[in-house]
């Protein structure tokens, strides 16, 4: 299994809380987040962020429509998902 080697952003484009969220998404998609997020129990509010925060990061990288056609097209670097993991934990950040 392979997955596409992130790049840290400074400042990052979307703030990680609900309201960075839902500003950098549009419309209905903001509409879906804020369901989603108030359907979700205290337990589970965490993992609706996490993945919204992907979704409107995402959303609003300058490079996405080039990215998305190296994806499409086979075009775009992997690193084995093994690699990854390793490297995470040298620098000592969460592995989940």
């Amino acid at each position: 299994m392979t997955a596409q080697p992130i790049q840290p952003h400074e400042p990052e484009r979307v703030p990680r809380n609900a309201e960075g969220i839902a500003a950098a998404l549009d419309g209905e998609r903001r509409m879906e987040f804020y369901r989603e997020l108030l359907a979700a129990a205290p337990e589970e509010a965490e993992r609706v962020l996490k993945r919204w925060w992907c979704e409107a990061m995402l959303d609003t990288d300058p490079a996405g429509d080039r990215l998305t056609a190296a994806a499409l097209d086979g075009r775009l670097p992997t690193a084995e998902v093994g690699d990854i993991v390793a490297r995470r934990r040298q620098a000592g950040l969460p592995v989940e």
